[in-house]
C-alpha cells in the first residue's frame, strides 16, 4: 500500500478541478489581454474566478490579485508594503515560513527597515502582550506578518487578537494564509487583516498560482512591473488555466469544508490514539487545541530505529515529511522546532492529511511505525 501523507507540502489535484481547467489548456488558449473574441474568452474565466474567490472569503473582486503562488505573494506583501509606506519596523516570529522570514532578512539587511521578533512559547502561540509593547512604542505604520497556521507544527494564530491590537496602532497586518486557505473558515471582511495569502496547491488546486487579497482601504505598489495586468498590480500574462483551476478547487473546499474538518480531525486523532498508544516516549509538537486537523507533527527519541525513520517510511510506500534534521539529511534542523524548544536528540516527523485519504492508510502508518521502532516488551504489555 501506498499511503501519501504530505498535504501540508501540496495536495493531489482533484479530478473535478482538472476538467474544469482542460479547455483552457486545449481551445480557451486565447491571451487574456488581447481585445479579440479569443482574448476576451480568458478574460471573462480569470474574473469568474476572482469573483468565485472572492465569494469564498467574503471580499469584494477587486480585492484578489493573481500570483505564481504563495511565494510571490508574500514577498509582494512584505516588499511592496514596505516600499509603499515607509515602513521602517517589521513584527513577525521566528516560526513564519522561509519565504517570509528570508524577504523580512532581506529588507533589513538592504536598511530598509528593522525586523523584532515576537516570542513563541513551547507551543507555537506568539505573545500579545508582547506585540502590543512594541506596537506602542514603535513609530507607526509597523507591519506585522504573522501566519495563520504553522506549516511544520500546526498552530493556529489567533488573527482576529492579533489584527485588533495591530489595527488600534495604526499598523499594517499581514498574515500568510496558504495552509489554511480552504481548510478553515476566513471571512476577511469580519477580520482585522489588510493583506492575506493562498496557494492553490495546497488546496487541490494546481501548483504554480496563488492570489494576494490586499484590503481595498490600503494601496501597494507591484512586485513585478512590465505590464498592465491584474489592474497594474502584477505584470504578465496570467495562468489561465491555473486559475481557473484554482477558483474551482477553492469553492470545492469551501462547499465541503465542515465534512472535511470533520473527516479529516477524525484521522488525526485515531493516529495520535495509535501513537500515545503504541510508543512510551513520542510526542505531538504544537498547540493541543488550536491546531490545525491537517497537520501532526510527532517526534521519537534519537536512536538507531529512528535516525533513518523518514528514509524507511518511503521505502515502506509512506510520504510524509520530517522537521529535523536527525532524519531530512538537512545541515541544519527544522527553524521551528527549535523556536519551541523542542530537543536535538529527537526525530520530528510531520504527517499532513486530506479528505482523500482512508483510516485504513492510518492503520497502516500506525503498523509500519510499530515495525520500524520496535519497543521493550514490558512497554507493550
Amino acid at each position: 500500500m501506498r499511503v501519501y501523507l504530505d498535504n501540508a507540502a501540496t495536495t493531489p489535484l482533484l479530478p473535478e478541478v482538472l476538467e474544469a481547467m482542460l479547455p483552457y489548456l486545449k481551445t480557451h488558449f486565447g491571451n487574456p489581454s488581447a481585445i479579440h473574441a479569443h482574448g476576451r474568452e480568458s478574460r471573462a474565466a480569470i474574473e469568474k474566478a476572482r469573483k468565485t474567490i472572492a465569494q469564498c472569503l467574503n471580499c469584494l473582486p477587486g480585492e484578489i490579485f493573481f500570483t505564481s503562488g504563495g511565494t510571490e505573494a508574500n514577498n509582494m506583501a512584505l516588499r511592496c508594503t514596505v516600499r509603499s509606506f515607509n515602513i521602517r519596523h517589521l513584527i513577525t516570529t521566528p516560526i513564519e515560513h522561509h519565504c517570509v522570514q528570508q524577504t523580512a532578512l532581506e529588507l533589513q539587511q538592504e536598511g530598509k527597515i528593522q525586523v523584532h521578533l515576537l516570542a513563541v512559547d513551547q507551543y507555537g502561540r506568539i505573545n500579545l502582550r508582547q506585540l502590543e509593547v512594541l506596537l506602542q512604542k514603535l513609530p507607526a505604520p509597523v507591519l506585522v506578518s504573522v501566519m495563520h497556521a504553522n506549516n511544520e507544527i500546526g498552530t493556529i494564530a489567533d488573527l482576529q487578537a492579533i489584527g485588533e491590537l495591530v489595527f488600534r496602532y495604526q499598523g499594517i497586518f499581514h498574515s500568510d494564509s496558504v495552509q489554511t486557505v480552504g481548510h478553515l473558515p476566513l471571512d476577511v471582511r469580519a477580520l482585522p487583516v489588510h493583506l492575506l495569502v493562498g496557494s492553490a496547491h495546497k488546496f487541490h488546486g494546481p501548483k504554480g498560482v496563488g492570489f494576494i487579497y490586499v484590503r481595498n482601504d490600503i494601496r501597494i505598489s507591484p512586485l513585478i512591473v512590465g505590464g498592465g495586468q491584474e489592474r497594474n498590480m502584477r505584470a504578465g500574462t496570467e495562468n489561465v488555466a491555473g486559475i481557473v483551476g484554482m477558483a474551482h478547487a477553492l469553492e470545492l473546499c469551501c462547499s465541503r469544508m465542515q465534512e472535511h474538518m470533520a473527516y479529516v480531525s477524525g484521522l488525526r486523532q485515531q493516529l495520535i490514539r495509535s501513537l500515545k498508544a503504541d510508543f512510551t516516549d513520542v510526542r505531538i509538537n504544537g498547540d493541543p487545541e488550536n491546531v490545525l486537523h491537517t497537520i501532526l507533527n510527532v517526534s521519537f527519541p534519537l536512536n538507531d530505529q529512528t535516525a533513518m525513520l523518514l528514509f524507511n517510511l518511503d521505502l515502506q510506500g509512506i510520504s510524509a515529511s520530517s522537521g529535523s534534521a536527525c532524519s531530512s539529511g538537512a545541515e541544519k534542523g527544522s527553524h521551528v522546532l527549535e523556536a519551541i524548544g523542542g530537543h536535538e536528540q529527537r526525530v520530528a516527523i510531520r504527517f499532513s492529511f486530506s479528505a482523500l485519504n482512508s483510516f485504513e492508510e492510518i492503520d497502516h502508518v500506525a503498523s509500519t511505525l510499530r515495525r520500524l521502532i520496535p519497543q521493550p516488551a514490558a512497554a507493550q504489555g
